[in-house]
């Protein structure tokens, strides 16, 4: 780099002029533990209150299911808020569905028909591509015959290919 040309960057960052007063106060930063405590009084000035035994949440989207296991789980109903708070999983539906059947209303029960058409789509009928695999699985395994068994075959091989 030139040393002119470095000069004249540094001189494009400078925010006052040559003799411009310092920075007298240094600029703090937020931490997290912060934005915490202001939520924390926020959903106190709410008014919510902590639901004990709580032992899963499942919040549903499309077919993606958001699971939080043994979440904090703290609600104001006069307000329509529910704060559920823990490490969250996303799941697919299908992945955790025999334990959840319960917990499904109405608009997902026709999430669960999709998911059913899809598995049939998926899955082969019993007639037609289960038979055709049998058959090629038998092409590639030779037939047994009487007599023989795999060490005289192996020597016959041998000494073929010894000649």
């Amino acid at each position: 780099m030139n040393v002119d040309r470095l000069k004249k960057m540094a001189g494009a960052v400078r925010t006052g002029g040559k003799g411009s007063m310092r920075r007298k106060k240094k600029a703090v930063h937020k931490t997290t533990t912060t934005d915490d405590k202001r939520l924390q009084s926020t959903l106190k000035r709410i008014g919510v209150n902590s639901i004990p035994a709580i032992e899963e949440v499942n919040i549903f989207k499309d077919d993606v299911v958001i699971q939080f296991i043994n979440p904090k789980v703290q609600a104001s109903i006069a307000a329509n808020t529910w704060v559920v708070s823990g490490s969250p999983q996303t799941k697919k539906l299908q992945d955790i569905l025999p334990g959840i059947i319960n917990q499904l209303g109405p608009d997902n029960l026709d999430n669960l028909r999709k998911l059913a058409e899809q598995f049939q789509k998926q899955a082969p009928t019993p007639g037609t591509g289960a038979t055709t695999a049998q058959e090629e699985d038998d092409d590639e395994v030779p037939e047994l015959v009487a007599g023989e068994t795999f060490e005289a075959a192996s020597e016959e091989g041998q000494a073929q290919a010894a000649k």
